[in-house]
Formats: structure tokens, sequence, C-alpha cells
């Protein structure tokens, strides 16, 4: 209910009503995108390539909303535009000149910005090369230069058209754009999704039991996300009371949030592109070789016992991830040079070194749990696919997405229509 009063409020107010209305035309071109093909595809071997498991390319197809598949204009998606920021922002830690950068302010963002705008057309180009070059070779009509460029440079073009989509509804709508994108991809796919299952129930492929499990387990993953990624540990502050002149400042008390969910959806996706990996280079290799079938038995979510190896690792790896990931975007030594500088403490906790440490492991206790949730939504997908016959593959990071942008859009909603509210007060 509160969800839909938001939604109604906003859509009352006419500033907040067109950029909503912005929202949704820029994702409708996106969607118009996704369906116009590149040209110089022979779509028979398109779809012979894409008639079983391949691997990675499922997590591509999984960010450009099927576009990858169909090899459209935008089968590249945002994956570039993602790879560099995360390139950047790891840089950002080892480079000193970036992360005095990334500490100027406005004005260093938006030259960080600007570098990976330029990061994401070579990233582009690459990936574009080697998708027309080396992994839909066979699919090309005609191998000659010219040909290849062409295809080449509408991919590229595709996913700069993309950046600049999610670009223009950062400035002009409600959310990222970026994350929209990827979540009305996510969108689009669940209808057929449906439809699929649907179809396996009628020809009984699919029992009763087995939809009544697919929906409860759904229903609760949507839940476990909605909880988790709204839950924060909330470390409270003091700051100290200070005279400056003839007023006195500070003594107010507040908190420091601490996400569950600190490090989101990257840690899967890393996962998943590490495990899905040895996948993807059977799809160069013959079906009958040696190593297709020692990798299809032993490391794919369908082999047996692959799907309890797969698991195990999927597991190790999303552990590893997000504690790596963790460290990097939150660094509690800055935090707690930040409260000393400005007269802040914790109530019993020195300020300096054990600062540092109880932010450590309040910290390293969250991060288990969301990493533990992290393992199960990523996990469940695979086995309910295994043991039920129902598609379900990558379900639980599809959701996890989807869910977290819907809800990250919601509060942006929420925060315009206080500010909405300021400017009223202040008129």
């Amino acid at each position: 209910m509160g969800l839909l009063e938001t939604l109604k409020k906003a859509w009352a107010s006419t500033e907040i009503r067109k950029k909503i209305i912005f929202t949704l035309l820029m994702l409708i071109v996106f969607r118009i995108g996704s369906n116009i093909p590149v040209p110089g595809i022979n779509r028979t071997v398109l779809a012979q390539l894409f008639s079983g498991n391949y691997g990675l390319f499922d997590l591509f197809d999984l960010f450009s909303g099927g576009s990858f598949g169909n090899m459209t204009i935008f089968a590249l998606g945002i994956t570039p535009y993602i790879t560099a920021s995360i390139i950047l922002q790891l840089l950002t830690i080892a480079i000193p000149s970036l992360e005095r950068l990334a500490r100027e302010g406005t004005e260093g963002r938006k030259k960080i910005t600007q570098i990976t705008r330029y990061l994401t057309i070579v990233l582009g180009l690459v990936q574009a090369v080697g998708v027309s070059v080396g992994m839909f070779r066979k699919a090309l009509i005609s191998t000659d230069v010219f040909s290849i460029i062409v295809i080449v440079l509408v991919l590229t073009a595709g996913t700069a058209f993309l950046m600049w989509l999610g670009e223009q509804i950062n400035e002009y709508g409600v959310g990222n754009g970026i994350s929209l994108i990827i979540f009305g991809g996510i969108v689009a796919r669940m209808p057929s999704a449906v439809r699929s299952a649907m179809n396996s129930y009628s020809q009984g492929t699919v029992s009763m039991m087995s939809l009544v499990i697919f929906i409860v387990f759904a229903i609760a993953v949507v839940v476990g996300i909605i909880e988790v990624q709204q839950g924060e540990r909330r470390i409270p502050v003091q700051y100290a009371k200070r005279v400056v002149g003839r007023k006195m400042y500070g003594g107010q008390s507040t908190h420091i949030p601490l996400k569950v969910n600190q490090a989101g959806v990257i840690p899967i996706i890393f996962a998943l592109s590490l495990l899905q990996f040895p996948l993807t280079i059977t799809y160069f290799t013959s079906a009958t070789s040696d190593f297709s079938i020692w990798v299809n038995k032993w490391l794919s979510p369908t082999g047996n016992p692959g799907v309890w190896v797969y698991a195990a690792f999927n597991v190790l790896l999303i552990f590893f991830f997000t504690y790596f990931y963790t460290a990097i975007t939150f660094n509690p030594m800055e935090v707690s040079e930040n409260m000393k500088q400005n007269g802040g403490f914790i109530p019993g906790i020195r300020p300096g070194r054990a600062t540092v440490e109880y932010l450590n492991k309040v910290m390293n206790r969250i991060t288990f749990v969301g990493a533990i949730f992290l393992a199960v939504v990523s996990t469940l997908p695979t086995l309910v696919s295994q043991f039920t016959a129902l598609n379900v593959y990558f379900g639980g990071t599809s959701i996890l997405i989807a869910v977290g942008v819907a809800l990250d859009t919601m509060k942006q909603l929420e925060q315009q229509m206080v500010m909405r509210n300021y400017k009223g007060f202040l008129k």
C-alpha cells in the first residue's frame, strides 16, 4: 500500500509526472532498439548457435535484455559501461592520481565520468570485434572487411547510445538510468519466462507441484531481497560540543548506516563470470572432446555431480567477492578519521585505532550475513532448475537486480517529493 501511495502522490505532481513519463519513453526507445537486428547476420545460423547452454553468454543476454541472443543493435548492452565503472572504481584505490581526482568533489567526479565514457567506448569496440570476428563468425553472411567493420561500428554505437540514454534518464528522469536499462531488459524477459513455464505445464513436462514450488520460491526470494536490501546496522555517533566565538556547535547525535548487503549484486556477477568461463570455452570445442565432456560432467549446473560442485564453488566465490568488494567500498580508517576531525565519536569506543577495529568487527559480521543471502539467492535457482525441470537459470540474479532497482527508484521518488515539499514551504 505504501508503494501505491507513493506512486499516486508522485503522479499528482506535474514536475515528477513529467520525469516519470520521460523515463518510460526512454525505456520504450531501449526496447525498440532491442528488436532492431544488426545487418549482415544469418538468423538461422544464429538460432542454432544459441540452441543450448551457452555459458557466459547467458549473463550477457541477461544484461542486454535478450538483445545479445538475438544479435540486435543493443547486443552488447550496457555491459562495457558496467565493466568500465568497476575498473575505474578499482583503479581509484590503486592509483593515487585517480584517488585525488575522486576527492575533488563535483569537478573530479565529472572528469572520472568522462574517463569512464572513453573507456566504455574502447571496451565496447573490443567486445564488438570479439563478438563479430570470434564468437559469431559462423553467423556472418559475409566475412569481408567492410561487412565486419559495419557490424563492429553498429554494436559499438549501440552501447554508446545506451550509455547516453542512461545519462539522459539521470538528468531528466527518475532513478539511475543505467540500472533502469538493465531493469527494463529483465522485466521484458519475464512474460516469455512465464509463458514458457505454462507451456511446459500444458505439455506435461512440469508438474503442478513444481510450479507451486517455483512460485513459493519466487515470493520468498522477493521478500528476502526486500528485507536484506533495506537492512542496515546503525552505529551511533555523538558529536562533542565546541564553542566558536559566541556560538556553540555540535552536541547532536547521529548514526553511521552500514548496509547488510554493501556489495550489491557485484559478487554474484563476478562469481558467475568465473564459473561460466569453462562452459564458454566448450562452446568453441567439439561436444565430444574430453574437455567438453569433463566440464559438462563436473562443472556444469546441469551435470551430475557437476550441479553440486558448481553450487559449492558458487558459494565460495560469492563469499570471497562479497568480502573483497566490501573492503574496497568501505574504508573504516577513512570513516574514523572523518569523525575525529569533526569531533565525533562512537559512545564507549575510543577515537582512532579502537574505532577502526570496532567498525571492522561490525562490518565483518554483517557482511557474513549479506554473503549468505547472496549465496542463497544465486544458488537456489540452479538447484530448483535441476530438480523441478523449470528453467529459472539466473532467476535469483534477475530478481535481485530488479527488486534492488525498484527499491532504489522508489527512494529517489520519495526524496524528490520531500524536496518539492520543502521548496513549497520556502515559497
